[in-house]
């Protein structure tokens, strides 16, 4: 395989990025995909778990397994659903916003360090385009 091609410099720049969100989020007792669940779950309005797997393109299963860790450390709590008792809404506890807060923070610091390599206009512009192509319809 070609170290040019976009598939292998995806992942392995992922995979860079990983040695340093990884560490940096240990002291918060979380990992990268609790991370982010706790991110999606920090908005203002309340979310399903449904609602908050969408969003985050991961499946029930995978979704009820991380809440249930996220509520096990006392950083997210569910509730019924106003206006269906089949749901559940989660949002982060007072622990869990703090949580999250602290982690962002490390989290910049990690991407920040991962980007150093770049000037800054750069990094703004590999910012820009991977939103772009995230963002852009499937097809």
């Amino acid at each position: 395989m070609s170290k040019r091609r976009l598939g292998y410099l995806l992942k392995h720049a992922n995979l860079r990025l990983a040695d340093l969100t990884g560490p940096a989020l240990e002291p918060y007792g979380i990992d990268g995909r609790e991370f982010a669940v706790l991110s999606v779950l920090g908005t203002p309005e309340p979310l399903s778990q449904l609602e908050a797997a969408q969003r985050l393109g991961i499946d029930r299963t995978t979704m009820v397994a991380l809440v249930d860790a996220l509520e096990r450390k006392g950083l997210v709590g569910r509730r019924p659903h106003p206006g269906d008792r089949r749901k559940n809404m989660v949002e982060p506890t007072g622990r869990g916003r703090e949580t999250l807060a602290e982690a962002t923070r490390a989290v910049d610091a990690a991407e920040a360090a991962f980007l150093a390599v770049l000037p800054d206009e750069d990094a703004r512009l590999l910012k820009d385009v991977l939103e772009r192509l995230v963002r852009a319809p499937a097809g």
